[in-house]
């Protein structure tokens, strides 16, 4: 299987042997990200005895297995489970973005819009809310919910609209604030995330999630929010409204909402599930990618350094840190000898301030570390979206090298001026730059790559 679709466009310019290299570490890194592969690797079926890492459960002593999930690399560990448990699963809800492919058999699989939610999704909260409430005492309920779900599952607490929900969901995504601050605000709106989920599932129901971890350090209740205690607090959404000056900024409900909702407002807290039978298995962690991506550029014989699996903060800075290492090692080989791989990931950001151009994160890292390696021989940078879309466009990321920037002058286009109004999506397109993968099935941390070999190929 391969991930990239437009391989042939990214290769038939540029540094086309390094380029090729770099794509093939991308494909690889995907592949040993894949949910699929590692549900079924975990979870197994022998005669009654249900196997999910050391767990055992003897299906006789239990009642009916149902699927609950949504999120980005939800679909795969649900395609999985239904190949591993297949007719013994009684129902299931599993809500994915639009343009998924695939089926499910046993489970009603249900489409809405991301990272802005819609009506769909709200009616499919209701569905996964429905489901919740039927299971009984006995039963095994298996959470797939992976990252996306918080756009996926929009079921806004009274009186907050649907539209309300919309507004605060598009100013979080653009004021600058981490994954983790933008959560403890939605989780706080909602009736279904935020462990209001779990607690919806029958107290004497066995609870398991199988997740994929796309938030920096694996913390399960930005992972699978829905379905475990949340450790935020409405204190914590108020502070994330406070330090990026929402307050006047979103809907009145909303500011009303937080500031009034007191203790009920509350989200479920450990103590609050603490009578519940529950296991949790991050299935593939946020970091899986970029290991992954070291490995084979090591066996491609590059000496390599990841760098941090934990970048935050602007990518057009990290853009032009990355561009600011590869001349440090053109000029003193510090801090590896060429040929050399540095990987880095996690979750960069693009504030807006305004500005109304296309892009994503991955690619305006890629434009700012093209204008820093201007005309540096043998120096390939990616930045790549591991779910196969890069803020709201229909990009992964991007790939450029030394000729990047001179190309782009030679096309009149001023990479510059699309990284100030933050519409890099089109120049990088026109330059064939841009990454096509569509929907990968994994949601990991993004992945950073940087190739640099001898000025002097096989030097």
């Amino acid at each position: 299987m391969s991930y990239i679709k437009n391989r042939d466009q990214l290769l038939s310019h540029g540094n086309g042997w390094l380029r090729g290299l770099a794509l093939d570490i991308i494909e690889h890194a995907l592949k040993q990200a894949d949910p699929y592969a590692a549900t079924k690797a975990l979870v197994s079926l022998d005669g009654n005895m249900l196997s999910i890492g050391g767990l055992r459960l003897d299906l006789e002593k239990h009642g009916r297995i149902f699927l609950l999930g949504a999120g980005k690399a939800t679909w795969p560990i649900a395609k999985a489970l239904e190949a591993i448990i297949g007719s013994r699963i009684a129902d299931g809800v599993i809500v994915c973005k639009y343009g998924q492919q695939g089926e499910l058999s046993r489970s009603r699989m249900l489409l809405a819009d991301h990272p802005i939610p819609d009506q769909s999704g709200l009616e499919a909260s209701l569905e996964a809310l429905e489901l919740a409430g039927r299971t009984q005492a006995g039963d095994i309920v298996l959470g797939c919910i992976t990252g996306g779900s918080s756009a996926l599952l929009p079921l806004p607490v009274k009186p907050v609209s649907l539209e309300d929900k919309q507004q605060v969901n598009a100013l979080l995504l653009t004021c600058g604030a981490n994954i983790v601050e933008i959560n403890a605000v939605r989780k706080h709106l909602s009736q279904i995330k935020g462990g209001r989920l779990a607690m919806a599932v029958h107290p004497g129901a066995h609870l398991i999630n199988l997740t994929v971890s796309d938030v920096i350090g694996d913390p399960l209740d930005y992972i699978t929010d829905p379905t475990v205690p949340d450790t935020s607090t409405l204190a914590d959404a108020a502070k994330t409204l406070t330090k990026y000056g929402l307050w006047k900024k979103v809907p009145g409900s909303v500011s009303r909402y937080l500031r009034n909702a007191g203790e009920d407002g509350e989200t479920p807290k450990i103590a609050d599930l603490a009578d519940r039978t529950s296991d949790d298995f991050i299935i593939v962690k946020g970091a899986a990618a970029c290991e992954a991506a070291a490995a084979k550029a090591a066996d491609f014989g590059f000496n390599v350094w990841i760098l941090s699996t934990m970048f935050e903060g602007e990518s057009r800075e990290l853009g032009r840190n990355f561009g600011a290492i590869a001349s440090e090692i053109k000029l003193s080989s510090r801090p590896l000898n060429p040929p050399c791989a540095l990987i880095g990931g996690g979750e960069t950001i693009v504030t807006l301030d305004g500005a109304t151009g296309v892009g994503g994160p991955n690619q305006e890292f890629a434009a700012s570390a093209a204008l820093c390696i201007d005309n540096l021989d043998n120096v390939v940078v990616v930045g790549l979206d591991s779910d196969g879309t890069d803020g709201p466009t229909d990009f992964a990321g991007a790939m450029v090298d030394g000729e990047t920037a001179s190309q782009a002058r030679k096309a009149g286009i001023d990479l510059f001026e699309s990284l100030k109004t933050h519409g890099v999506t089109a120049p990088l397109v026109k330059l064939g730059d841009a990454i096509m993968t569509g929907a990968t099935g994994t949601n990991v941390n993004d992945l950073k790559i940087m190739l640099i070999a001898p000025d002097q190929k096989g030097a």
